[in-house]
């Protein structure tokens, strides 16, 4: 696959107008990035303003703590659906993961597996935050689910992708693909992260990538 075939073209920062919405669209659209991944608010535009282009709209669920209940991330996902998301990335329950209650993780992503109704779904667990013996039970978790992806970060916590883990979540994930966010600054990062097995990259920086040239941290 080409570069912009990995890529979800992502601006989630809280302060976003449809501005930076309508030059993230116009970028994917330019580009022919796989997707773009905003919040909940800007899917219906986001649909609209793509259309016709390829390019899918991701939007965030439990976003970014992961700390919503179950039947939050449910109707924020049948909202998202009904707005014309294509795909959805959800939050884990990150205190449960803790816990070590991987059964309440794997029944909440099932839920929201069914919400999304036959769309592709990514699993946020927000890595920084585990150890490795929990990423690898969790990626198991996930594994016994609907879910498409398995996701390293939100961006939002204190560090983000690393090859490493991307590596674990392959490993233990029963065949789930791992998508790779947060620090995918420069190529030789994108590349680490496709050599772990990684086969999608959330990024705000996809054109700086394009370019060869160094983006910020998301």
């Amino acid at each position: 696959m080409k570069i912009n075939d990995y890529i979800d073209h992502t601006y989630l920062k809280a302060f976003g107008t449809k501005k930076e919405i309508d030059q993230l669209c116009e970028e994917a659209r330019q580009h022919q990035f796989k997707s773009v991944c905003v919040n909940p608010t800007y899917v219906e535009y986001c649909k609209s303003l793509l259309a016709g282009s390829g390019v899918l709209v991701c939007t965030v669920i439990g976003f970014p703590l992961g700390a919503n209940t179950t039947a939050v991330k449910v109707f924020e996902t049948l909202n998202a659906i009904h707005n014309g998301a294509d795909e959805i990335d959800m939050v884990i329950n990150i205190g449960k993961t803790k816990e070590g209650d991987f059964e309440f993780v794997r029944e909440e992503v099932e839920a929201v597996a069914k919400a999304a109704k036959g769309h592709t779904l990514k699993v946020i667990i927000e890595t920084c935050y585990l150890t490795e013996e929990e990423i690898k039970m969790v990626s198991a978790a996930i594994g016994k689910t609907q879910a498409r992806f398995i996701k390293t970060s939100t961006g939002f916590g204190t560090a983000g992708a690393t090859p490493e883990y991307v590596r674990l979540m392959k490993e233990n994930g029963a065949g789930k693909e791992v998508k790779a966010a947060g620090g995918v600054k420069t190529i030789a990062d994108f590349e680490k992260m496709v050599a772990a097995g990684a086969t999608r990259i959330g990024t705000s920086n996809g054109v700086k990538l394009l370019e060869g040239k160094e983006g910020s941290n998301y």
